[in-house]
C-alpha cells in the first residue's frame, strides 16, 4: 500500500522486522519444545534464544539487505532468513528448523500477523461506534425524510439513520472478531502434514505460547478456507464503510445540504472554483472499500491448491494481506474522523421534508381514510390523486398543499374531518418507535454514556 494510506501501526505488522522476528519465535519456541522432549539438547535451544534473539532485537537494513542477499542467491526465502540466522547462532544453529517445513514457519507467522492486524482493526471498528453512537443520540429525534429509490418516502430521524449503520458495524465486528479465531491457529506438521519428523506436542507448545490453536489437520499448508473467511469479513467491512459513505455524498449534494464533511479552515475545494466544498473524504473511502474488496475473490480462488500444496496463494497474500489490512485500517481511522466531525443541518431537513407540499405522509393519510369505512382500493386511488394534483402544482401560482386538496375532495369531505386529516400529516407521529429502535440497537442503557455497545446490534 503506498504511504499515503498507511498508518504506521499497521505498516509495522507487514514490515521485514516484525515478520522475522516471528520467524524466529517460531523457529526458538519449536526448538525449546524439542529440548523438553529430549530431541535436542537443552543447552542447544537456550543458546539459539540467547544469540538469536538479540540479533533480531537489533535487526537493521543491513541486515535485511544481507538476508535478501542470500536469497537471491538460494531463491528461498525461508533458506535465506536462517542462513543469516545461523551466522548469529554458530554451530547450535544445526538444531534450527528441525524436522520442520518452510510452510510451518510462513503459515504460522502469517497467523500472527492476522490476528495483529485483526486487533488493530477491532480498535479501529470501536472508534467509528463509538462515533456512530454518539452522533445517533445527539439526533436521535431530529425528522428528516426518509428515501427510496433516491424519492422522498416518509419521515425517519437522521438518528435511526445512523443507527442503523452502526447495527451493521457492530455486525461487522462481530465477523471479524469470529473472523480472527479463524485464523489463529498454528501449523507445525512437517511436509505434508503427517507429524513424520516433528511431534504434535511441538505444535501445541508453540501455538499456545504465540496466542493460537493448532490446526485441526494442515497437509503442509493451514487450509486456505480460514484465510477467506477473513479476507471476505474485510470486505463486509469495506462495503459497510462504502454505505455510509455514499450516504454522506448523497446528503452533500449542492440539491440536498442537510449534511456535509467540515470544511477545515484553509481548505480548498477546487483549483478553479473557489466556492466548491466537495465530499472528498467519502469519495476517498469509497474508493478505499473497492480496494479492500478486490482482496475478497483472489483470497477464495487461493482455497484451492494443488494436492497437499503449492504455492499459487503464496504470491496473492504477500500482496493482499498487507495491502488490504493497511487500507481497511486507514478507512475506519478516516470514518471515525468524519462522523465525528460531520456537519449537520436540521434546519434543512425540516425544509426537505417540507418542500412537497406534504405528500410524504400519504401512507398515513391512506390509512386514515381506510379506517374512517372506505375501501383501500379507493382510499388509494383518492390519495394517489391528490398527492399527485400537488407534486404536479408544485411551485405553480395558487399551487394548493396535500392538506388542502384532501380536505377539498369531495370523497373525503364528510367521511374524515380535518383534525384527522392534521394527524395523519403530523411527522412526529414518525417519532414514536424511535425509542424502541434505540433499545434494540444499543441496548438499555443511558444515551449519555457515549460508548461503543455491541451486544444490541447483532
Amino acid at each position: 500500500m503506498v504511504p499515503r494510506y498507511t498508518r504506521p501501526e499497521m505498516a509495522a505488522i507487514w514490515a521485514p522486522e516484525n515478520r522475522y522476528g516471528i520467524w524466529f519465535e517460531i523457529e526458538a519456541l519449536a526448538a525449546e519444545a524439542m529440548a523438553e522432549a529430549g530431541d535436542i539438547p537443552a543447552e542447544a535451544a537456550r543458546a539459539i534464544r540467547a544469540r538469536g534473539a538479540p540479533a533480531l532485537a537489533a535487526i537493521g537494513p543491513a541486515d535485511i539487505e544481507r538476508i535478501d542477499a542470500i536469497e537471491r542467491e538460494t531463491r528461498h526465502d525461508v533458506i535465506a532468513f536462517l542462513t543469516w540466522l545461523a551466522e548469529a547462532i554458530g554451530p547450535d544453529s544445526r538444531f534450527v528448523h528441525q524436522g520442520l517445513t518452510s510452510s510451518d514457519v510462513l503459515d504460522t507467522c502469517l497467523s500472527v500477523q492476522m490476528t495483529q492486524a485483526a486487533d488493530l482493526l477491532l480498535a479501529d471498528l470501536d472508534a467509528v461506534l463509538a462515533a456512530l453512537k454518539r452522533r445517533a443520540f445527539e439526533h436521535r429525534d431530529t425528522l428528516t425524510i426518509g428515501r427510496s429509490h433516491g424519492i422522498h418516502a416518509e419521515p425517519t430521524t437522521f438518528g435511526l439513520k445512523l443507527a442503523g449503520h452502526y447495527a451493521e458495524f457492530a455486525r461487522n465486528r462481530a465477523r471479524l472478531l469470529a473472523a480472527r479465531a479463524e485464523v489463529a491457529v498454528c501449523a507445525i506438521s512437517g511436509a505434508v502434514g503427517t507429524y513424520a519428523h516433528v511431534d504434535p506436542r511441538v505444535e501445541t507448545y508453540v501455538a499456545e505460547r504465540l496466542g493460537l490453536v493448532p490446526e485441526t489437520h494442515s497437509t503442509q499448508v493451514i487450509p486456505r478456507d480460514r484465510h477467506a473467511a477473513f479476507f471476505c469479513t474485510l470486505g463486509l467491512i469495506a462495503s459497510a464503510i462504502e454505505r455510509l459513505a455514499t450516504e454522506v455524498r448523497h446528503l452533500q449534494r449542492s440539491e440536498v445540504r442537510e449534511a456535509e464533511e467540515f470544511f477545515h479552515p484553509g481548505q480548498k475545494g477546487s483549483s478553479a472554483m473557489p466556492h466548491k466544498r466537495n465530499p472528498v473524504l467519502s469519495e476517498n473511502l469509497t474508493g478505499l472499500a473497492r480496494v479492500v474488496r478486490a482482496a475478497v475473490t483472489p483470497a477464495l480462488e487461493n482455497v484451492a491448491l494443488w494436492h497437499e500444496r503449492d504455492i499459487s496463494h503464496s504470491s496473492v497474500e504477500r500482496v493482499i494481506a498487507p495491502d488490504a489490512t493497511m487500507a481497511l485500517d486507514f478507512a475506519l481511522a478516516r470514518l471515525a474522523g468524519m462522523m465525528e466531525k460531520l456537519t449537520i443541518y436540521p434546519d434543512r431537513m425540516a425544509a426537505n421534508l417540507d418542500s412537497l407540499g406534504g405528500v410524504v405522509h400519504s401512507g398515513e393519510v391512506l390509512l386514515a381514510l381506510t379506517r374512517a369505512g372506505i375501501l383501500r382500493e379507493d382510499a388509494y386511488r383518492i390519495v394517489q390523486r391528490n398527492a399527485m394534483a400537488t407534486w404536479e402544482g408544485l411551485g405553480q401560482p395558487g399551487a394548493r398543499s396535500f392538506r388542502d386538496n384532501l380536505l377539498a375532495d369531495a370523497e373525503v369531505a364528510g367521511r374524515v374531518d380535518a383534525a384527522t386529516i392534521d394527524a395523519a400529516l403530523d411527522p412526529a407521529f414518525h417519532r414514536r418507535q424511535v425509542g424502541a429502535i434505540f433499545a434494540r440497537v444499543f441496548g438499555a442503557e443511558d444515551p449519555a454514556a457515549g460508548g461503543a455497545a455491541h451486544g444490541g446490534a447483532g
